[in-house]
């Protein structure tokens, strides 16, 4: 079993999306909405609260550099 998702590991929680959203554009999406996708992926096991832009826009350059 994968070790559950940390917010810190924006790499693999973009990869995760990429392959869950693949008609998503990242540039055009909200924070709220990226914030609510990443507690919906299935390993994701940090704290909801545990978050804040900085690591939302981590998350969202990653998946932007992914698509690319």
């Amino acid at each position: 079993m994968p070790h559950a998702l940390k917010w810190t590991d924006s790499l693999e929680i973009a990869l995760a999306l990429h392959d869950k959203y693949p008609g998503v554009d990242p540039r055009k999406i909200r924070f709220t909405d990226l914030h609510n996708w990443v507690l919906e992926l299935e390993d994701f096991g940090d704290d909801p609260k545990h978050t804040g832009e900085k690591i939302l826009e981590a998350i969202q350059q990653a998946w932007i550099d992914e698509k690319d």
